[in-house]
């Protein structure tokens, strides 16, 4: 593509359009919250820390290396005064201005970008931040219009504990807390198709209508009059999974209805 330009004869003037990228300052962060007073990457490849970089149109491993007083982050297209300096996060950060884009090139190329550092983006934060109190509203929302049953179920879920011992604003308020600060784990039980009956199960435990034998290896029917063993949990697996598959079986589908009836 050309731009047409007047020229002083009348003709057009043909000039090629040239492509002009403007460098800006990058920051970079330590991932997973770390945020250490200073914390040093290696800026030379080694044996034991080897620096590669695939250049899919060479199709070769190149090795990286920073040196501020050259022009490329590439080893094999720097000069032999190479000046290598340390590359440290203070606090977990690392500005880098437009100034010095050799080592921008140099971390965007480097293996433990990823991994261990990450470019900070303003507006992929804000995205991802969006989407949390996003989640976080449609947590709140569906908290706040469960059942009392429904509030019981979840906070023997959510929260592992006997609903029966809290009043119905404590049991509110404790989960609107708790879903605030796992939205996700919440919409989580929330969708999930046995979660009424898990409920219920954590209930029948909590009444003593359902209990344990032999070292948690065994759970046994406590009705008034029958105590009978259900089922033995195989090791390694969890007892709620266990008995909820069995009261979902057709032998344990006569055992589920006794139970409902003694809630």
């Amino acid at each position: 593509m050309n731009w047409i330009l007047g020229s002083t004869t009348g003709a057009p003037l043909y000039l090629p359009l040239i492509k002009i990228e403007m460098n800006t300052d990058k920051t970079y962060r330590l991932l997973r919250g770390q945020a250490p007073l200073s914390f040093m990457i290696p800026g030379r490849s080694t044996n034991r820390k080897p620096l590669l970089f695939w250049d899919e149109e060479k199709g070769e491993n190149r090795v990286l290396r920073y040196a501020r007083n050259q022009k490329s982050p590439f080893e094999d297209e720097q000069d032999g005064n190479a000046i290598v300096e340390p590359i440290i996060f203070e606090d977990g950060m690392l500005h880098v201005p437009k100034t010095n884009p050799v080592l921008q090139q140099f971390l965007d190329h480097h293996p433990m970008n990823g991994a261990q550092f990450e470019e900070a983006n303003d507006e992929r934060d804000a995205e991802a931040e969006v989407e949390q109190l996003n989640m976080e509203v449609d947590a709140l929302i569906e908290c706040k219009a469960l059942t009392l049953d429904q509030l019981e179920t979840m906070a023997r879920l959510m929260l592992g504990i006997d609903p029966s011992r809290y009043t119905t604003a404590e049991l509110r308020r404790d989960m609107l807390i708790a879903v605030r600060r796992e939205p996700e784990h919440f919409l989580h039980l929330a969708n999930d198709p046995d979660l009424k009956l898990q409920g219920k199960i954590h209930r029948f435990f909590s009444d003593n209508l359902l209990s344990f034998r032999r070292n948690k290896t065994e759970i046994w029917f406590n009705g008034p009059t029958n105590k009978k063993k259900l089922v033995t949990v195989p090791h390694g697996q969890d007892h709620l999974q266990v008995a909820t598959s069995y009261l979902l079986s057709e032998e344990g589908l006569e055992h589920l209805r006794t139970l409902e009836t003694l809630v």
